[in-house]
């Protein structure tokens, strides 16, 4: 009986350093990990800047089309409003800087157009100088008056990215139909 324990002894021992040697060998495959991990930080890193930087981008953009839509807004409350070029660059601006930008990056202009709205389509026509609800005729439909009002931003990315310019100019319009009552 002795001899079967020292036999099963000897297994053991034999099963402790098998035990042994694979452990070696999760030493070997952790070291492999961090190699991986040491070769793909790089590659990471980069593509989280690419998608912060993609996020910066989007939400100038928003801030620049709200920008539009404010000044349009606010040409779109009257006829009067809608020629006040002044008065639709400050409503440009002020939405542009409460959202905590420099309003020196955001560049605005505005256009009034008139037509006749014939179920939904409009076809375009001449507008006078001072807009007048009345200064056009139309054989089908009815006269409206259209303020459309174009905002540019410039964005600045944090850095220089090969083949991608570091000023890009972002530009969205907004137009609305004006208020004739």
């Amino acid at each position: 009986m002795q001899r079967i324990r020292k036999t099963r002894a000897g297994e053991a021992a034999g099963r402790g350093s098998r035990v042994g040697q694979g452990h070696g060998k999760l030493r070997s495959s952790s070291g492999q990990s961090l190699l991986e991990v040491a070769l793909l930080t790089p590659m990471l890193l980069a593509l989280l800047l690419g998608v912060i930087e993609l996020g910066r981008y989007t939400y100038i953009s928003i801030l620049v089309g709200n920008a539009a839509r404010a000044g349009a807004a606010y040409g779109a409350q009257n006829l009067v409003l809608s020629v006040d070029t002044t008065g639709i660059q400050t409503a440009a601006d002020n939405d542009f800087q409460n959202n905590g930008q420099n309003i020196s990056t955001l560049t605005v202009s505005s256009l009034t157009s008139c037509g006749c709205d014939n179920n939904g389509t409009i076809t375009g026509a001449a507008c006078s100088a001072i807009v007048d609800r009345q200064a056009g005729s139309c054989n089908a439909g009815h006269w409206v008056v259209m303020v459309s009002v174009t905002a540019s931003g410039t964005f600045h990315s944090l850095f220089n990215y090969p083949g991608i310019p570091n000023l890009l100019t972002v530009s969205n319009t907004a137009t609305l139909r004006v208020a004739q009552t």
